[in-house]
């Protein structure tokens, strides 16, 4: 199948968005048959507001693991009163579930 770039007039915001060739071929690969009907600003909106209003990505904050030392990030401000650990150690010392 051969595609070509589209435009298409998102139903949120009435702006006209291109639906490209590359698009066609992801949406191809991964077995959607609907045209997307949102342009990619009013898409990455409502993926937050589904997401309850935050955005896939996270805010991370430095910090020292309290087991090894080494420098890493985690997504919260440690507050000092507990420890901080890095993923590899997370891992050892996480209780099992």
């Amino acid at each position: 199948m051969v595609f070509e770039d589209k435009s298409i007039q998102c139903t949120d915001c009435g702006a006209t968005f291109t639906f490209s060739v590359q698009d066609q071929e992801f949406y191809q690969s991964k077995g959607y048959t609907n045209e997307p009907k949102r342009c990619p600003t009013c898409r990455q909106a409502r993926k937050t507001d589904r997401n309850g209003g935050y955005s896939p990505t996270r805010q991370m904050f430095p910090a020292t693991c309290s087991q090894c030392g080494k420098s890493t990030e985690v997504p919260f401000q440690p507050r000092g009163d507990k420890p901080v650990y890095c993923s590899e150690c997370f891992n050892k010392v996480k209780p099992a579930r």
